[in-house]
């Protein structure tokens, strides 16, 4: 077979050049498709935590809201054996005092 001419070789040169151009923004493509795949997984674990962190904080508040619930009831009932249980039992002994009398 003949040697190949000049004109020859540079036109497989640029090809050859032009396979590789092509290749390399393949390679480009994938990488930077993997890259972002990295930060969306690396988004989707940050948005995990942060609702993990939101979910924890809800139930801490409602605990919060029914140990209040609680001391309130608590309360309502001291307010009601400190206050109206005596005056009752007063209204009983002055019942009691002028049935007596009478």
């Amino acid at each position: 077979m003949a040697d190949p001419t000049t004109g020859e070789v540079v036109r497989r040169l640029d090809d050859v050049r032009q396979d590789l151009k092509e290749d390399i923004h393949g390679v480009v493509g994938l990488v930077g498709q993997k890259v972002d795949a990295e930060i969306y997984r690396l988004g989707q674990e940050a948005q995990a935590e942060r609702h993990a962190a939101v979910v924890a904080r809800v139930a801490k508040l409602e605990q919060q809201a029914e140990e209040k619930d609680k001391q309130r009831q608590n309360d309502r009932r001291l307010i009601f054996f400190s206050l109206v249980v005596p005056v009752l039992l007063l209204a009983i002994q002055l019942y009691n005092a002028n049935k007596g009398g009478a």
